[in-house]
Order: structure tokens, then sequence, then C-alpha cells
């Protein structure tokens, strides 16, 4: 018996925008089946998906947010494996796909307590982070190091981890234990957190070129961190974190209003634009 096609799969969702992913990274099919044209297709989000980008619990662990980048992007079979560079890109293409090109952000002025929206033009701004320029390697004197970047996973772990010592770190201030177990149970939460740091940042180093050697195997990569002096693992530190910040929407250029410059504010000053659950529905 063949199945009758549903007559209203003609109102069904289509792609509303393309996009091309910032990173050129190179993902199995397992992760995203890319396209030839290079460009993913974007539906809105439905219904459901809106619930799942509301609800706490399952932003909390990455869930909910893996869930809506699936349905909206078919191509992208597990979001798990997103590169963090082609995140920003992503949430643009499904905030556009779903409630238009514009989107209002709302901001503090600096040096004053007044709120302010200015209105994005996010096809355009899209273009400024699909534009971005992707350098996976950088220079500490003799020793180039190349990155892996982190994926969502990795990210959503550290900040779920992160968040979890928090808690409990916050919660040790008012407990009512002995002084002791107090510096204990901190220096247990200082440790977990120095490891997580310590593996995120194993796991974020590919290769170390000495000039002489390239060096991938990870047991002498994390010899050699381990045994690093503080500066330079503290140089190392920043240029990883300066590079995780790639394909990220960049900060919005304003510039100030006569009255606002008589008030102490900047001529020109910037303000950061994020694409979370925070500011999406805006």
């Amino acid at each position: 018996m063949v199945e009758k096609a549903n007559p209203l799969n003609k109102y069904f969702r289509q792609p509303a925008v393309y996009i091309k992913l910032p990173s050129g990274y190179q993902y199995s099919t397992d992760v995203v089946e890319m396209p030839a044209s290079g460009e993913l297709a974007v539906m809105p989000m439905t219904a459901m998906d809106e619930i799942k980008f509301k609800t706490p619990d399952a932003l909390m662990n990455g869930q909910g947010v893996v869930d809506v980048i699936q349905s909206c992007i078919p191509a992208i079979k597990d979001a798990w494996g997103l590169v963090a560079y082609d995140l920003d890109a992503v949430f643009i293409g499904i905030r556009i796909a779903t409630y238009g090109e514009t989107m209002d952000i709302k901001f503090t002025v600096p040096n004053t307590a007044d709120q302010k929206e200015h209105t994005l033009n996010l096809p355009a701004y899209m273009d400024n982070v699909q534009n971005q320029k992707i350098v996976n390697h950088f220079t500490i004197d003799d020793l180039t190091f190349h990155v892996q970047p982190l994926t969502y996973k990795d990210m959503n772990l550290v900040s779920l981890e992160t968040f979890q010592q928090t808690r409990i770190y916050t919660s040790l201030k008012t407990a009512n234990i002995s002084d002791e177990e107090k510096v204990k149970s901190f220096d247990e939460s200082f440790k977990k957190m120095t490891e997580i740091t310590n593996q995120i940042l194993l796991k974020n180093i590919k290769q170390i070129d000495t000039g002489e050697d390239k060096v991938t195997d990870p047991k002498m990569i994390e010899e050699f961190l381990q045994n690093a002096n503080a500066v330079l693992v503290k140089q190392i530190q920043d240029n990883l974190q300066k590079m995780r910040q790639q394909g990220s929407a960049p900060n919005v250029k304003l510039k100030a209003t006569e009255e606002e410059i008589k008030k102490g504010v900047p001529a020109t000053y910037e303000v950061p634009v994020t694409f979370d659950s925070a500011n999406f529905f805006v």
C-alpha cells in the first residue's frame, strides 16, 4: 500500500537563507554533510525548536542548542562536533531564517546608566563574520604552535564544569562547616578547575614546531606544558584565548551624540554582540 503524501507538505518550512562556515574546517560527513556549493541551507525554527531554546535545563547541558541547530540546518548531523569558529555564523543564520534580517540589541551607554538600542543589519553582519580570516598557528620565540580548534562539546563541558565549581565555591563561603574543611574543599575545587584548564590547553594544541622537530605526541606536549615556565604557559594561554575569538561576532562600533559626549561618553565606542539564548529572541 502506497502511503498518501501529506497535502499540507507544501506549507512545511523551507530554507530561508544559505550560509558558509567561516572556519573552512574539513568536517567528517558524520558531523557535516557539506554540499558541493559549500553553503548550508538554513530553515526557520519550529515552535518546538523555540521551546527547546528557551528551556534552561536543555540550554545548560547544551542538548537544546544541538537539537535546534540540527533541526534548522539538516546538513549538520552532529552539532556537538562543530568547531567554535563556526558557531556564531550558525546562530546568525538561524536568527535571520526565523525572525528576519534585523535584530535589536540593548546596551548601557559607556560612563552612564543610560539604556539604548541599536538595530543590526544581520546579512551585512554575517558577511563580516564569514569573511574573517581564520589563523590556526602562532609563534613564541623559537616555537610555533599549531592549534586544533575546540568543538562545541569541548566548550560546553568547560562551561558546565566551571559553573558547577563556581557554585560549589560560592556555597562553601556560607556553609556551616569548619574553616579547615572549607580550606580543604576550596583546594579541591581549585585543583579541579586547574585540571580542566590543563585538559583544554592540551586539547587545543595539535603540534609544536621547534625548528628542528615537529612534535605531535600528546604525551610529549603535556610533559612540555607541565615543565615550561609560568611566563611561557601564560603566553600560550593568552594566544589561544585570542584565537578562540575568531569567527565570533565582532563588536559594533557606534558614535556618541553631542549630548552623550557632554555626559562623558567617548566620541566612539564599541558594543559587544553575542548570539545566545539571553538575547536571541529580543
